[in-house]
């Protein structure tokens, strides 16, 4: 038995952050009903990577979908949102996504849907907060990266802005909202009554940085400054980066220059020893340490540091990662059936529970699949 099994799970969510935290609650065994427009569902069926669409929706979607079950509601008809305010009645959660207002105009605002059920935890995402001038701005993930000053922190000290190269804001973020949910239903376990839990990607990504913000609030508001090549840290010293050997990379972590100068028996490293240049003249030491490690290959770098207690790895691509036995070990890969016969490929829950690895038991729903089950279930 998964722990959140009996939670029932209102889903009102598109796209990413959302539909994220309602994966994570779905592998720990709540039962998750999105509720989509007829026909179309969800936004979220549209956006694809690379174009990648599998049963008539994006590859995407499946992936962050999986163990849900699909009620489609036009909630601009009174008899659909008399039907889903019934389904309210008898939810321990409701999500949703949608921008500040139009939950008011429907008549599904928290203040509303907590005299339906005042047990309710009910749980939103915006892309800013609900105050302030950008609070009717499109919270997308992209948007918010800039926006929160992330995309300073990675790359080299003459690139251009850059980016991460994936949903960062929108996970965080989801991330975010399990953990409030999680809480308020512990909360309600001491009070029987739900709360409100609110988490913008902003905040979120605000709260991602807060090693860095916290140094530039208490070091002079000195921005972040990247290094010439290969710095993984903006406010990190060398040796911290990556590096090219003679037949790949090495990455480096945070350690003494002093062991490391004596590991490599490089003497030009030897005079760094006042531990303050090793941010302040991080970028000719990284010049240094390039000039040595590109003479051997990262395998035998790995084992003359490894044997001395000095943090670093390889640097690996996907494919060279999947076939490894350390992540084979993991039993992260999951194959999911699809109900077109089709087959998804992804990763599991990263969270084991007793030792058990948590793998979906079916894969994301056709648009409005369960409609007809849920009617009669819970009497609508």
């Amino acid at each position: 038995m998964r722990p959140l099994e009996g939670i029932l799970v209102l889903e009102f969510c598109q796209f990413m952050a959302g539909p994220s935290a309602g994966l994570r609650l779905a592998d720990l065994g709540a039962r998750v009903i999105k509720i989509e427009r007829p026909v179309h569902g969800e936004g979220g069926r549209q956006i694809a990577i690379k174009n990648l669409f599998v049963d008539d929706s994006s590859l995407v979607f499946h992936t962050v979908n999986r163990n849900k079950e699909s009620y489609a509601a036009n909630l601009k008809d009174a008899d659909d949102l008399n039907r889903v305010k019934k389904l309210i009645e008898q939810a321990d959660v409701m999500t949703h996504n949608f921008r500040p207002g139009v939950m008011e105009k429907i008549g599904l605002d928290y203040k509303t849907v907590q005299e339906i059920n005042p047990q309710l935890v009910y749980a939103t995402v915006t892309g800013y907060g609900t105050e302030g001038p950008w609070a009717k701005k499109p919270g997308q993930d992209l948007l918010v990266q800039c926006m929160s000053g992330l995309v300073n922190l990675t790359g080299n000290k003459k690139d251009e802005p850059v980016p991460m190269g994936l949903a960062t804001a929108d996970l965080i973020t989801g991330t975010h909202l399990v953990h409030g949910i999680l809480a308020a239903i512990i909360k309600r376990g001491k009070t029987n009554k739900g709360s409100l839990v609110e988490v913008s990607l902003l905040e979120s990504m605000l709260d991602f940085q807060f090693e860095v913000i916290t140094t530039y609030l208490n070091d002079g508001n000195q921005l972040p400054k990247r290094a010439e090549q290969g710095s993984a840290h903006a406010y990190l010293g060398a040796p911290y980066g990556v590096y090219k050997t003679k037949n790949g990379y090495i990455s480096l972590a945070m350690g003494s220059l002093i062991n490391l100068a004596k590991v490599l028996e490089c003497t030009e490293l030897e005079s760094y020893t006042d531990t303050n240049s090793w941010f302040e003249k991080r970028d000719e030491i990284m010049d240094i340490l390039r000039d040595v490690l590109i003479k051997k290959n990262t395998n035998e770098w790995l084992e003359i540091l490894d044997a001395s207690g000095i943090w670093c790895s390889d640097v690996y691509d996907y494919k060279t990662l999947l076939n490894h036995e350390a992540y084979k070990v993991l039993g992260m890969d999951q194959k999911l059936q699809l109900y077109s016969g089709e087959e998804v490929h992804t990763t599991r829950c990263p969270i084991r529970l007793n030792d058990e690895k948590l793998y979906a038991s079916k894969a994301a729903p056709k648009v409005g699949q369960d409609t007809e089950a849920i009617l009669k279930e819970f009497n609508l």
